[in-house]
C-alpha cells in the first residue's frame, strides 16, 4: 500500500493541474482497501475523496484531506455459454482492456476505445461514446464498504445506471473503494456501426464489413482527429454532458435553428448535442485567460498551459452561462470538481 503525506496531485489529474492533498494513499488489493477504509473512518473530521486516473477530474485548489486511489491490477476470465465474464481490477487502465478484449476476441467494448481512465471509472461513470455505455456491459461491482470494511457485490441492477451516471455519484459517493468490475461480453462480434460518423469513416476507408479491430482504430482515428492528447495540451476529455430536453422544447428551437443536430432519447425527450450550442456561442477556440475551448473540439476545455483550476472553472461558468442565454438550457459539467 502505498501512503504519501503532502503530496502532488499534478501526475493524477489530465488538465496537468498543480494541487497537493495532505495525504495520499493507493491500494492494490481488497485486503489493502479494507485496510485504508480502517484508515478513513479513524477520524471522521478527516475529509477524503477517492479518484480514478484522473481523466475526469477538475482540481480548483489543495485538498486538506486525504485523497485514495486504486492501484487493483488483474483480469480472471469465466467461459458462460456464448459470453465471456471478465472480472477486472479496478486500477486496470481501461483502453488497455478494450484492445486485449479485441485480440482475445471478447467482444462489446469496441465503440468504448480510447477513452481515458481507470476500469473502477467505468462504472463510476457509466462511461459511453458512439452509441455503447458500460452499463451495457457491466454485471456487478466489487468494492469494499468503507463505513463497515466488508467486501461487498453490487450488481449492476443496483448501481441505477444512467447517462454519465450511477449511485457512485450520488448517495453512494465516498461509500466504497471498488475494487474490480465484471463485464459480459460476447464470442460472436455485432458491431454498432450507427451512431456519429462511424459508417462514414469506415466508407472512405473503403470498408464494408469490419472486423472489431477495424472498429476499434476507426475509433481511435475519430477520437485523435478531434480531441486533444493531454500530454501535449491539459484536458480532460468532453467537459459537459450532452443536455436532454422535453420533444416540445427541441421542437421549438429546431424551428429557430435550421439543422439543428439532435439524437431521440424516447418519445418524449431529445438529446442535443452541448459543443454544437458552445460552438453557436462563439466560444470555439477561444480562451478565458490561461484556459480556454479546443479549435477542433467545443465539448473541451483545456490548460493552454499553466492554467489554475479556478481558471478553467471561470470559463466553463461563462460558456454556461452564454449557452443559457441564448438556448434557455442549462448545461452541466460531467467532470469532477474538487
Amino acid at each position: 500500500m502505498k501512503d504519501i503525506r503532502d503530496y502532488s496531485l499534478k501526475a493524477h489529474n489530465t488538465f496537468g493541474i498543480e494541487a497537493r492533498c495532505r495525504r495520499f494513499i493507493e491500494y492494490a488489493s481488497p485486503e489493502e482497501a479494507r485496510q485504508v477504509s480502517a484508515i478513513l473512518c479513524a477520524d471522521a473530521r478527516v475529509p477524503y475523496i477517492i479518484i480514478g486516473g484522473g481523466s475526469n477530474l477538475l482540481l480548483t485548489r489543495d485538498f486538506e484531506g486525504i485523497v485514495v486511489r486504486s492501484a487493483v491490477t488483474g483480469l480472471e476470465v469465466r467461459q458462460e455459454g456464448g459470453d465471456v465474464l471478465l472480472t477486472v481490477g479496478s486500477g486496470e487502465n481501461w483502453d488497455r482492456l478494450v484492445d486485449h478484449c479485441v485480440a482475445s476476441g471478447w467482444y462489446g467494448m469496441e465503440n468504448l476505445s480510447l477513452i481515458p481512465g481507470d476500469v473502477g471509472a467505468s462504472a463510476v461513470q457509466n462511461i459511453g461514446a458512439y452509441g455503447s455505455e458500460a452499463k451495457d456491459l457491466i454485471v456487478d461491482v466489487q468494492a469494499v464498504d468503507i463505513s463497515s470494511g466488508r467486501l461487498v457485490t453490487l450488481a449492476a441492477s443496483d448501481c441505477l445506471f444512467g447517462y454519465r451516471d450511477s449511485r457512485f455519484k450520488h448517495e453512494w459517493k465516498n461509500r466504497y473503494l471498488i475494487t474490480s468490475v465484471t463485464y459480459r461480453l460476447s464470442t460472436t462480434f455485432a458491431p454498432r456501426l450507427d451512431y456519429g460518423n462511424i459508417r462514414a469513416e469506415l466508407h472512405r476507408q473503403a470498408i464494408t464489413e469490419p472486423t472489431a479491430r477495424q472498429l476499434r482504430d476507426t475509433i481511435i482515428s475519430i477520437r485523435q482527429a478531434k480531441l486533444p492528447d493531454p500530454a501535449v495540451e491539459g484536458n480532460a476529455g468532453s467537459f459537459f454532458m450532452n443536455p436532454i430536453v422535453s420533444r416540445s422544447k427541441y421542437e421549438q428551437l429546431a424551428a429557430l435553428y435550421e439543422g439543428m443536430p439532435h439524437y431521440d432519447v424516447d418519445d418524449g425527450h431529445v438529446k442535443i448535442p452541448a459543443g454544437w450550442m458552445i460552438e453557436q456561442c462563439g466560444w470555439k477556440g477561444r480562451s478565458l485567460g490561461r484556459a480556454g475551448v479546443h479549435s477542433r473540439q467545443a465539448l473541451v476545455l483545456v490548460n493552454r498551459g499553466g492554467a489554475t483550476g479556478a481558471e478553467v472553472l471561470q470559463l466553463c461558468e461563462a460558456i454556461r452561462s452564454d449557452v443559457n442565454r441564448k438556448f434557455g438550457i442549462d448545461i452541466h459539467p460531467e467532470v469532477n470538481i474538487i
